[in-house]
């Protein structure tokens, strides 16, 4: 009698810490899924006389709109934060889509000066939009801090047997970078620089596929930053080799995760919504 007494309060505290344990598993994959599949969404707001594009982001409607802050990992939360931060904000009026990116930065560099270089191999900063939201035919726009600008179509993503046609231009856009230091000069310790940009409507429209602004039906969007580990070389900065006497691999900083070293992955994207 004494042994069934004892028994039954021991398999009862066995019994409650698995209901515990198998809570607090099922809570901790639901936060992990929640994290992995969860895109963000964005309000832009409507401005109602054009933004200048100056660089400078102080207008009034500037002050108005959301500020897009959490940038992460490309991957997502489960690496390391950005060692840098980057913030965003959005407006709209009836012939663009104006994008104001502010990028904390000590070290400005930049060699890259043609159109339509390959951007991202500088530090850059990265706008992909899909005005359908369907995940085709969506547009790439990169800018280093010189200002230089390579954009380029895609009709798919490259996963899924896509193309690049990097003879489309974003005929029309209007763009300033601000460097707050001084541009390939290691002498000192740099604040950031500012990006400011005007995006016709017009521009990323093809065919029967027009970029109108929606409040009902959202476009798809995404941001990334690209940044390289330099050193000094010389008055400016190259890239930092490893061991295999090659680049360092980049940092993708980005608003929407998409779980792999990836951009090119439409569903993963935030949802932006134009707000009148």
């Amino acid at each position: 009698m004494q042994s069934k007494l004892f028994v039954q309060p021991k398999m009862g505290a066995l019994l409650a810490l698995g209901l515990v344990l198998f809570c607090t598993l099922v809570r901790a994959q639901t936060v992990l899924s929640s994290s992995l599949h969860s895109e963000k969404k964005y309000k832009a707001r409507m401005a109602k006389r054009p933004i200048k594009v100056d660089g400078k982001l102080n207008e009034h409607y500037w002050k108005q709109a959301v500020l897009i802050s959490d940038f992460e990992d490309i991957e997502g939360a489960n690496k390391p934060k950005p060692a840098f931060r980057t913030t965003v904000k959005m407006m709209w009026d009836s012939q663009y889509l104006y994008i104001g990116a502010v990028l904390e930065e000590p070290h400005l560099w930049g060699t890259l000066k043609k159109h339509d270089d390959i951007i991202y191999r500088d530090h850059d900063f990265e706008v992909f939009i899909d005005p359908m939201g369907d995940g085709e035919q969506y547009f790439e726009i990169e800018i280093n801090v010189l200002g230089t600008i390579m954009d380029l179509f895609m009709n798919k993503p490259y996963k899924k047997g896509g193309t690049f046609d990097m003879g489309w231009n974003t005929t029309g856009m209007l763009s300033k970078i601000i460097a707050n230091g001084t541009i390939n000069d290691n002498s000192d310790i740099d604040s950031g620089w500012t990006v400011e940009m005007a995006i016709p409507f017009t521009a990323i429209s093809r065919n029967n596929r027009t970029a109108s602004p929606s409040t009902t039906n959202p476009w798809r969007i995404n941001f990334s930053r690209v940044q390289w580990t330099l050193e000094p070389d010389g008055k400016s900065y190259r890239k930092k080799l490893n061991e295999n006497n090659k680049p360092i691999a980049e940092h993708n900083w980005v608003w929407n995760p998409t779980g792999v070293i990836d951009m090119h992955v439409p569903v993963k994207w935030g949802y932006l919504y134009f707000k009148n």
